[in-house]
């Protein structure tokens, strides 16, 4: 991979702190996070965390289930197929970026 596509690779989706840590929580969550669960784990506000999910489900790389428990709203997030094969690709070219800093300093 050049320079170049190696920077490209660098999704912008992903590179935000919030997104990185709430796509990094849910690729280690094989049945998904509750919505509470993923704001206790991000250190989120609802607000925040609405946000940034609302970006990702744009981008289909996360997919939430609602549904009622015992009469009481709940959400479901977890990472979907596409998104588990772009935020891979996209960890692997951060590794890439980092392994060549980490050579350039002296």
């Amino acid at each position: 991979m050049t320079d170049k596509n190696l920077y490209d690779a660098l999704e912008k989706i992903f590179h935000e702190p919030n997104r990185l840590s709430i796509m990094s929580a849910l690729c280690v969550a094989d049945a998904g996070l509750t919505f509470r669960e993923l704001k206790e784990e991000c250190s989120l506000t609802d607000g925040n965390l609405n946000r940034h999910l609302k970006v990702l489900d744009e981008a289909k790389v996360i997919q939430t289930k609602k549904e009622f428990k015992e009469n009481k709203p709940r959400t479901t997030v977890s990472i979907s197929e596409l998104g588990l094969k772009r935020f891979n690709e996209y960890l692997e070219a951060l590794n890439e970026v980092l392994l060549k800093a980490r050579k350039a300093i002296p």
